[in-house]
């Protein structure tokens, strides 16, 4: 861990610079572009009946949309307010009535008519409510009948055929850490967090490389660094705050790049509210695009390397820092013989780009003195997540870009409450700050928690809900899955078989503030729903970590209460409790104050989260640079350097590589039927201009984009993606991605797929029986998993 402190926040410029601008056309008038104006007056409306309450929420709480860390109004980054629409579109949430009784009573198929848009409008659960088995009704329970309902169930059977799963959505590390201790009180490993489907890659290669899976560096790096590059991540358009940052770096010289299959809008250019000139004429950030193909980052990577190590021959130190590499790195060597083992050919065919283009950025990073390499799913969402993400940090080691100012490697969270929960245990491969696979952590926690801890590995979420499909007898048949939070049917692939997963549960427990498709989904036995607070109700307040590590304090603010409404941690301790009439009462907390006493004692990278109490209460654990002078946490101290196999992705003549984007929505929560930066809808797919003429499609043709997995209705957009690949908004385009396909060494979902795109009239009219089976054929050359 580092030694050196935060310094604070810095100022903006006060002076303008018109070099920068977008367009001298004020606030960017007729272009396409988000309209912060007029959504924030949409915010106030929506939130008309309870204004004073919106209002405190926004200047006394900390952020709970993405991960910057915004306690109020204001981050540790720099001076003056921010707030960003991804924040307004979630407040509603949190200053919502309850549901309508003629709602919560409602026919089940009524329900079911609604869009998850529309059940989250509803309103607030206010009270427990059960819907067993052949009902097509909610009915109300008390919270003793609906928790003795779900302790009788656990008992009853094998504790490996429970799971419990915990959303991203505003959950505090205090919900966290009880729900991971409560769980292995029951008996179960089998618990899992939207962190680690995100982002599990990037805790497992940074791990592996060098040590520690969290960013090693600050935003305040941005400000300054030669080059900050954005790898998968567009977080002008998922952390809006950021750009405020991009902003700053850009005036200090710095060099923003961008590497995508598509030329994201948002990253070229963006109009930053709080900031007057950038408002009203937008503010230029990247400097570059490198449109590289879907899957194509890790070849890439090779370009890039291989450009320096030819550049090494001739000029010794133009390219590597040797210095760094010979105290702070293992394995250069093997990095070196296989990277110039292999062919520009080969890179330049999974690459997407070409040879010189590579050269160009490798040459730039070689002549900076600093960078700080961001990435987000866009590296992760793969079956091989994990080997992009050591590339990054090879690319790091080799340059020395790790464990001071303007220099590291940040994998940028999307939800505020993601980056703890991890370190708070609350995945079936953690424990708060350990590893389930090791003994002398289970020891530490053994003897922190006071109960033995259950020896056998936990399943990661997928695969537990696909073992609700065992026979009857199999000791992992999931029987009881509680979910706090999440809508499984809407976030991964393959729905329909989803379903049938989410059917074949016995017990389905759904603790969450509203309504939402997965929950109206049958069970075998019986559907439970459980009202939670949010963290802005939880009594004693509650603590959430942003990227750069920083633990912020929410306090409990003064409003209104929903119904009979309780407090996560304490829902998951008293289930617990009841389970097992033994160790479970353990796993009771008396207040939020007691957990974050013990979480200081289980995890002590957050010795100082027990001295958090009041509004705007802070620390950073690890403060600045995590491997700070290029020492890191691994066995030798140092950062390893891998070599990394280009992975074959069986490209082939006629088809296309598709992935998924976000447009005008908070995780699987839609605000906006139409993208803010391209004016796309939500069935539009992304196609480049040179594709679609070799296809004999115009823009806002009918398009159907199929594989053996599923077939997606469209239209097609053009836009600059790269040639040979398409991107389509998620979750509809769902259907397309193969289930049960993991990544080996982090079981992240893979979100990509090899794909056929035509006009739908050809397609239609050529859909013969001989047609079909061809098609069938043809489409079954999807890459080995």
């Amino acid at each position: 861990m580092g030694k050196t402190k935060h310094t604070g926040r810095i100022r903006l410029p006060k002076s303008w610079d018109s070099r920068l601008w977008v367009s001298k056309r004020p606030f960017g008038l007729g272009l396409v572009k988000p309209k912060h104006i007029r959504d924030t007056f949409k915010t106030v409306w929506d939130n008309r009946d309870n204004l004073p309450y919106a209002y405190r929420i926004l200047t006394q709480g900390v952020c709970d949309g993405c991960a910057l860390g915004v306690s109020g109004l204001y981050d540790q980054t720099l001076e003056g307010p921010h707030v960003c629409t991804t924040r307004l579109n979630v407040l509603r949430l949190n200053t919502m009535p309850a549901i309508k009784e003629r709602w919560l009573y409602a026919d089940i198929e009524d329900l079911r008519k609604l869009s998850s848009a529309e059940l989250r409008k509803l309103g607030r659960l206010p009270y427990p409510l059960i819907r067993r088995r052949g009902e097509s009704r909610f009915s109300r329970l008390s919270w003793d009948e609906a928790l003795s309902r779900i302790a009788d169930k656990a008992r009853a059977i094998d504790p490996k055929g429970i799971a419990f799963y915990l959303t991203g959505r505003g959950i505090t590390n205090e919900t966290y850490y009880a729900a991971a201790k409560a769980a292995r009180a029951i008996g179960t490993n089998h618990i899992d967090n939207a962190s680690r489907i995100c982002h599990s890659p990037s805790k497992t290669a940074l791990k592996r490389s060098i040590g520690v899976g969290a960013s090693t560096c600050n935003y305040k790096d941005w400000i300054g660094t030669d080059v900050l590059l954005f790898w998968g991540s567009v977080a002008a358009n998922n952390q809006p705050v950021s750009t405020k940052y991009m902003y700053a770096a850009k005036r200090k010289g710095t060099k923003i790049i961008v590497i995508n299959p598509y030329r994201e809008p948002a990253m070229g250019g963006y109009w930053i509210p709080s900031i007057a000139e950038s408002a009203l004429f937008g503010t230029k950030l990247a400097d570059d695009f490198y449109q590289v193909n879907i899957g194509g980052d890790i070849a890439f990577m090779h370009g890039i390397m291989k450009r320096w190590f030819e550049a090494e021959e001739t000029e010794p130190g133009s390219a590597i820092d040797h210095d760094f590499v010979g105290r702070h790195t293992s394995g250069y060597d093997a990095l070196r013989s296989h990277v110039e083992a292999l062919e520009w050919t080969e890179i330049e065919r999974s690459s997407g780009l070409t040879r010189s283009r590579m050269e160009e950025l490798a040459n730039l990073l070689a002549s900076a003195r600093s960078g700080v390499f961001v990435w987000s799913m866009g590296l992760t969402q793969h079956r091989f997540g994990t080997d992009n993400i050591s590339q990054v940090a090879n690319l790091a080691l080799l340059r020395g870009f790790l464990g001071r100012e303007h220099c590291g490697l940040m994998p940028i969270r999307g939800h505020s409450g993601v980056q703890g929960s991890g370190e708070m245990g609350a995945d079936p491969f953690s424990l708060p700050a350990g590893e389930i696979g090791s003994a002398e952590d289970r020891t530490r926690i053994e003897a922190v928690w006071g109960f033995p801890l259950p020896e056998w590995q936990g399943d990661i979420v997928g695969v537990s809900l696909e073992n609700a499909l065992h026979p009857e007898g199999h000791e992992s048949k999931l029987r009881l899955f509680y979910t706090s939070g999440g809508n499984f049917l809407e976030t991964m692939p393959d729905p329909r078989h989803v379903q049938s997963c989410l059917e074949a549960v016995e017990l389905r427990v759904h603790q969450d503030i509203v309504l939402n498709s997965s929950a109206l989904a049958d069970a075998a036995e019986e559907v439970v729903l459980l009202p939670a607070m949010t963290r802005y109700e939880q009594p004693g307040g509650g603590t959430s970590t942003s990227t750069e590590r920083m633990v912020y304090f929410s306090p409990a603010i003064e409003g209104p209460r929903i119904g009979e409404a309780r407090a996560e941690w304490d829902i998951f301790g008293e289930l617990a409790e009841r389970i097992s009439e033994g160790q479970g009462g353990l796993a009771r907390f008396r207040s939020a104050e007691d957990i974050r006493k013990e979480i200081a004692i289980a995890a002590p990278n957050y010795d100082g989260i027990q001295h958090l109490h009041h509004r705007g209460d802070v620390f950073q654990w690890g403060n600045a640079w995590l491997c700070e002078g290029g020492v890191c946490p691994t066995p030798d101290g140092r950062g390893q350097l891998i070599p990394i196999p280009i992975p074959d992705l069986q490209r082939s003549v006629g088809r296309m590589y598709a992935t998924t984007r976000r447009g005008k929505q908070f995780n699987s929560m839609i605000y906006g039927e139409q993208d803010s930066f391209n004016a796309a809808g939500r069935y539009d797919v992304l196609i480049s201009a040179q594709d679609a003429q070799r296809l004999d499609l115009e823009d806002e043709d009918a398009i159907v984009v199929h594989n053996r997995n599923g077939l997606f209705h469209g239209r097609a957009k053009l836009a600059p993606v790269a040639s040979g690949n398409i991107e389509l908004y998620w979750p509809e385009s769902n259907m397309l991605f193969k289930r049960g396909v993991y990544e080996p060494h982090a079981g992240i979902p893979e979100y990509n797929a090899s794909v056929q795109v035509e006009r739908a009239d050809r397609y239609y009219a050529h859909k013969d029986m001989h047609y079909v089976e061809k098609a069938v054929a043809e489409l079954d050359m999807e890459p080995p998993t």
